[in-house]
């Protein structure tokens, strides 16, 4: 917390896979497990509690459900900013920076 008693956030982007990730987290600082390497903790998502759900910040819950702490290469972070609120996580494509929207994974029905 801060001295207002309001809770910090930072919005982390950062190079994945060919991709850009931006997501929100509480806690910023350089990692003690290795030089060269970002620490972040405190994953922020949206609360859920919204009748539209956004894919890409469902995807992005479910792949970071599990983690405490991250451990980003400092040459993979694109920007680090402390913001107010909290905006949409999304995954960018690297090469034209337009929003990569995943689409529904299943195995296709079958007409009968």
């Amino acid at each position: 917390m801060t001295d207002t008693g309001v809770r910090a956030m930072y919005k982390i982007t950062f190079f994945n896979q060919g991709q850009v990730y931006e997501l929100f987290c509480g806690k910023v600082h350089g990692s003690e497990l290795a030089y060269g390497f970002i620490e972040i903790s405190e994953l922020i998502f949206d609360d859920g509690d919204s009748v539209v759900i956004d894919p890409t910040e469902e995807r992005m819950r479910e792949e970071f459900a599990d983690v405490e702490v991250m451990h980003l290469p400092a040459h993979a972070v694109v920007r680090i900013e402390k913001v107010r609120k909290r905006g949409n996580c999304v995954i960018r494509d690297s090469k034209s920076g337009e929003k990569v929207t995943p689409l529904p994974v299943g195995a296709p029905r079958k007409r009968s």
